[in-house]
């Protein structure tokens, strides 16, 4: 198994764990609002994406310091792994709720595990081909971090749609 590979398991597996750990941190935490724009606040489909998103981008800071050199596509090839990984969640959930006409939240779990492990196969694919979205690094990385500021910001202001709402309480952004 290359480097790259025992990497990108690792990603996963923290990605799996972090993120779980997000999903619950804001209620632990006594509902902070310092820990709000980087933990799910509520069940809506867009929190699930946050939570997606966060433990990634972390992991993709620290991996950079270790093997960015040897790739000089790191940061187009991350966008891209989150990019599909953050389509497939909305995708795949508002898919399978609409056939079944309810939420299962073991299908919820599920889903956020097989986008993360999407995601982190196509980052490695893109890597060990050598393959870019054909945008600077630069670019890739300021997009990432706009990404980020984007979920941050949608904490606390958010569109009136249904990407936004919790599916159980009806509502939109942080739970009062």
């Amino acid at each position: 198994m290359s480097a790259l590979s025992r990497w990108q398991i690792c990603g996963f597996i923290f990605t799996g764990i972090f993120g779980s750990f997000l999903h619950f941190l804001y209620d632990l935490s006594g509902n902070s609002i310092i820990l709000a724009p980087f933990s799910a606040v509520n069940e809506s489909v867009w929190e699930h994406m946050k939570i997606l998103f966060f433990p990634m981008f972390i992991f993709a800071l620290v991996e950079s310091k270790f093997i960015k050199e040897s790739f000089s596509s790191f940061w187009s090839a991350k966008l891209s792994g989150l990019l599909i990984g953050l389509i497939l969640i909305p995708v795949l959930f508002y898919t399978y709720t609409g056939i079944l006409g309810k939420s299962i939240d073991l299908i919820n779990i599920a889903i956020f595990f097989l986008s993360a492990a999407v995601a982190f196969r196509l980052e490695t694919l893109l890597l060990k081909n050598k393959a870019a979205l054909g945008i600077s690094e630069a670019v890739a990385l300021i997009t990432i971090c706009l990404i980020g500021l984007i979920f941050a910001v949608t904490t606390f202001i958010q569109p009136n749609i249904p990407l936004f709402i919790d599916s159980a309480t009806g509502k939109s952004g942080i739970k009062q």
